[in-house]
């Protein structure tokens, strides 16, 4: 029986060029190790699965490349990149801050920071989740942070900058790394599916990249649990049921029967949603951004805030000329203070058919008016 690998370990980048979503970090560290102007020590900052652990990897396995391309990216040839590869190289050093947070852990550290390389000209020390290092592990840090020995170069990786020292951050070039977009994340999807032999519907692997909420990582494991439950071929309809996602069907049909004052149509369909097993705070937050979706697809300037596939923005475009502009704001502050009250409400399947009854009629009262002047 082959050892499977996951999707987030088998297709982790190898080169800057294939890292996902953060173009202006990866270009920035290119352009340094090019023009020899690498730093002692960088923090990467930035929301979990993004690509930090991954970018301080490939720039350990670049800087101590002998046969550089001419775009900065490491050769995958010579024996300092081949060893890296099979995992065999000295010249990384990762530490786990999480489970490694005392001062004797760095005192180690230090230690280790006076041996040479064998192979290469530097010595790379990642330091993941750094923010959890004790107060006094941090200060045991801050010398050979800010003077370590030239062939020592230090990528400290976290998720909350917040918690760090600003001793820490004085000493670092910090680079911030961006949520992943969604069409940047159904790409990626799309290639390792290709890769895999596995037959998909484009909205299905879009539902996988808006669920995941900017990291590939979560992404990747998503999709390996899509693929093991409907085997080698991905619907939109099986992805959306096994990750209990609601349908957007529910959001259009809902918005169409508001607008057009149908409450009994509404209140049906939100009983439906809720037999379906779907929390009611949860339905009101999907409904707010739909509304929301609607409203920034009334113009082409707004139109590139969604993160949607281009079959779904185009169904947005259409039901938003439908949809006055003061009826979206109204629905969208009755949803607000919806989603305020709702924890606090005691009978809170009331609260939201409330909210669904102020919608339905907020465009029919306009009409009614405007009966009663032609009358």
């Amino acid at each position: 029986m082959d050892n499977f690998i996951v999707s987030a370990r088998k297709y982790r980048p190898q080169h800057f060029n294939t890292v996902v979503g953060q173009k202006h970090i990866t270009d920035t560290l290119k352009q340094a190790i090019k023009n020899n102007k690498i730093a002692q020590a960088y923090l990467f900052c930035g929301p979990r699965g993004v690509g930090k652990t991954t970018c301080a990897r490939i720039f350990a396995k670049t800087i101590n490349c002998t046969n550089l391309s001419s775009d900065g990216e490491a050769c995958d040839a010579c024996e300092s990149c081949l060893s890296f590869n099979s995992g065999a190289s000295l010249n990384v050093y990762e530490l786990d801050a999480a489970s490694n947070n005392s001062v004797e852990d760095i005192r180690n550290l230090v230690d280790q920071v006076r041996f040479a390389p064998q192979l290469g000209d530097y010595k790379v020390y990642v330091i993941d989740e750094v923010h959890m290092l004790s107060n006094a592990a941090f200060n045991a840090f801050l010398k050979t942070l800010e003077e370590p020995p030239k062939h020592a170069k230090f990528i400290l990786a976290t998720t909350e900058k917040h918690k760090i020292i600003p001793t820490i951050l004085s000493r670092c070039q910090v680079f911030s790394f961006n949520r992943i977009k969604a069409e940047d994340i159904t790409e990626q999807l799309v290639h390792i599916a290709n890769s895999e032999g596995i037959t998909f519907e484009t909205e299905a692997l879009s539902v996988i990249a808006q669920k995941a909420d900017g990291g590939l990582r979560d992404a990747c494991s998503i999709f390996d649990q899509m693929v093991t439950f409907t085997g080698n071929h991905l619907t939109y309809k099986s992805v959306v049921e096994n990750l209990h996602v609601l349908d957007y069907d529910y959001y259009f049909k809902l918005t169409d029967a508001a607008i057009n004052g149908r409450l009994p149509e509404v209140m049906v369909t939100f009983d439906d949603i809720l037999k379906k097993g779907f929390d009611g705070h949860n339905f009101i937050i999907g409904f707010g951004e739909h509304l929301r979706n609607l409203l920034v697809s009334k113009d082409q300037f707004t139109v590139q805030l969604l993160e949607v596939s281009e079959q779904l923005k185009k169904r947005f475009a259409e039901q938003a000329q439908l949809c006055p502009t003061p009826f979206l704001l109204k629905s969208l502050a009755v949803i607000n203070k919806c989603d305020i009250h709702y924890k606090a409400a005691k009978n809170q399947r009331l609260q939201v058919e409330m909210a669904l009854m102020q919608i339905s009629y907020l465009n029919a009262a306009p009409q009614d008016a405007e009966k009663k002047k032609m009358s």
